[in-house]
């Protein structure tokens, strides 16, 4: 099992325990291991294969130690099994409903008998539900939304995790005899926030019986779903489904273009073929004869044009090859022969961060640490954005508590004097659309960064106006996570998201695009739309640790999906040339 397979065992324990109303410091000490084994460079199986004790790791004690090491030696935890004869597991899933907690999960079991997502849906339509103590009409509503989108979800994995999920397979798939190129392809490759499902093409010209073999004898498969002569099919333990398909050498460009996808934009590419007299598939681009009807011909007839390389592939079309985010048929086509491609942003254009927390708030390290990790990152500029007051259960800053902050930013700036600190503040837009803290306070920052972080169930005109008031503001420069969705728990709150970005541009406020793979807050779409509009995007990781600064290249490659170059990313500029933009409206 991957680290993350199981640390999501021991979450699910967790929830059990809280639903069964177990010790909380129990609860608690599994929920803290999580967090630890999900962080751990290292595979954890390897260490137990090991012998070594796993009580060394930070807030992994020993009965949890224990518990991971029956789960890799036994496949089961007995704790779990215990628990699971009182409240079956399938209840998990109803605690991950808005509305509905682990003390509603276990009254909705006991007095009625709901076991499953499905369950519950029934007894709402039923009405039965409603007839709980707690569960009034409103909640219902509230949970019914919640269950519809707790079925549009079911099977998507965000792209960190499928990151963690496949390393394994990967290298033990490149491990085999007579592989060449691996690539994953698909979602994975264009880069979507979430994915279904993996493809994975090895390129071999050998026996590709062989490399399914070795491909499905992976440790870490829960179950192999196909065996062929060259096509696989595993299932992880997290339920990742994952494809494999051995490729010849002579085809395997066109067969990563074609797996790649998306399906609309190999629709574009084989109507270009087509006009041109072409055919383009997996195996290769191929010249149809004039007087042969296409349909006729089997998948590799015809005169073979290209096929070994993608680039073969795109230029056999009279086109330019193209990164395959970008892959979504919203114009890359008629771009690419056109020549007009844009040169997208990349990790290394980035020269500053400007969304992180700190122990001053609710962050894991101090604002020295976080500013050394930043100029090692060899970022020129950081901004300070720990919460303000109305975060008061993750010590938000009171404007005291601001002004103290700000000289101990002076003294660290004084010990590093490569990267500037600018004092900066997450300042919290109320629900009137008012800001958490006075005008001498944000007039003292060097940076104003505001978000939505209450009230989040406002309609949608209230929350629109709400937004646009706070950007209103003549000392805001940046709207941070602008539709608050957190992938696979949260929606993005109702909001008039063009309204807000033409208020942006009116307006001359930045819009981040939160690089956190649990958010990728704005989407491709709305990114795509503020450079349209000319509206500066920001790409902050929202770091709450150093290890946390890494994440800034899903938020690159969230930009390069929605089309931004570095002209279009504010922190791609110099410090000159963003404390310059940060004097707009003085000049």
């Amino acid at each position: 099992m991957e680290n993350l397979e199981i640390a999501a065992v021991l979450e699910d324990l967790a929830d059990l325990l809280e639903i069964q109303g177990a010790n909380p410091f129990k609860i608690r000490a599994y929920r803290n291991a999580v967090r630890t084994i999900e962080s751990v460079t290292r595979p954890v199986r390897d260490m137990v294969d090991q012998g070594e004790d796993l009580t060394a790791l930070p807030s992994v004690g020993a009965s949890v130690a224990k518990a991971v090491e029956e789960l890799l030696t036994t496949g089961r935890i007995s704790r779990m099994e215990e628990v699971t004869t009182e409240f079956p597991r399938s209840l998990i899933d109803l605690t991950r409903l808005s509305g509905v907690g682990p003390k509603k999960a276990r009254k909705l079991f006991e007095e009625l008998q709901i076991r499953t997502v499905d369950d519950l849906a029934e007894a709402l339509e039923a009405g039965t539900v409603q007839t709980l103590g707690g569960f009034g009409k409103k909640s219902a509503e509230k949970i019914t939304a919640a269950i519809e989108r707790h079925r549009n979800r079911v099977d998507r994995f965000l792209l960190d995790e499928v990151e963690k999920l496949i390393a394994g397979v990967l290298e033990h798939l490149s491990a085999a005899s007579g592989v060449g190129r691996v690539e994953v392809a698909g979602s994975f490759r264009r880069r979507k926030e979430t994915i279904g499902d993996i493809d994975i093409l090895a390129e071999s010209d050998g026996d590709g019986g062989a490399v399914v073999d070795h491909f499905v004898s992976y440790p870490g498969a829960a179950r192999v779903e196909a065996q062929g002569d060259t096509k696989g099919n595993i299932a992880l333990h997290s339920g990742l489904s994952i494809d494999l398909r051995v490729i010849p050498s002579e085809s395997f460009g066109a067969a990563l273009q074609y797996f790649t996808g998306s399906k609309e934009h190999n629709v574009a590419m084989r109507t270009r073929a087509v006009k041109q007299g072409l055919r383009v598939n997996e195996w290769g681009v191929f010249r149809v004869p004039e007087e042969v009807d296409a349909e006729d011909l089997g998948p590799t007839s015809g005169e073979r044009v290209a096929g070994a390389t993608e680039e073969g592939v795109y230029e056999a079309l009279g086109m330019a090859w193209m990164p395959p985010v970008l892959r979504e048929n919203r114009g890359e086509v008629e771009a690419s022969v056109s020549g007009t491609l844009p040169a997208l942003v990349t990790v290394n254009d980035i020269l500053g961060d400007l969304q992180m927390h700190s122990t001053w708030s609710d962050g894991k390290a101090t604002v020295e640490e976080m500013a050394r990790a930043c100029e090692a990152r060899g970022y020129q500029y950081l901004a300070l954005t720990d919460h303000s007051q109305a975060m008061a259960m993750v010590q938000g800053l009171t404007p005291e508590r601001a002004r103290a902050q700000w000289v101990e930013i002076d003294e660290v700036q004084e010990r590093i004097g490569e990267i500037r600190i600018l004092k900066s503040c997450e300042v919290d837009i109320l629900k009137d659309g008012t800001l958490d803290m006075p005008d001498e306070i944000l007039a003292g920052l060097d940076l104003v960064v505001v978000s939505v972080h209450s009230f989040m169930d406002l309609e949608k005109k209230a929350m629109t106006d709400r937004v646009i008031r706070a950007m209103e503001n003549p000392e805001v420069d940046i709207l941070c996570h602008p539709t608050g969705r957190r992938l696979g728990k949260r929606d993005a709150f109702a909001m008039d998201v063009e309204a807000v970005l033409e208020a942006a541009a009116e307006l001359s406020v930045a819009v981040e695009l939160n690089a956190n793979p649990n958010r990728l807050d704005l989407s491709d779409v709305h990114v795509y739309r503020a450079k349209e509009l000319g509206v500066k995007v920001v790409i902050s990781t929202d770091a709450h640790s150093p290890k946390g600064l890494a994440d800034m290249r899903f938020g690159v490659d969230q930009a390069r999906r929605g089309w931004l170059e570095p002209g279009d990313v504010l922190n791609t500029a110099t410090l000159s040339e963003f404390t310059s933009w940060l004097d707009r409206r003085a000049t």
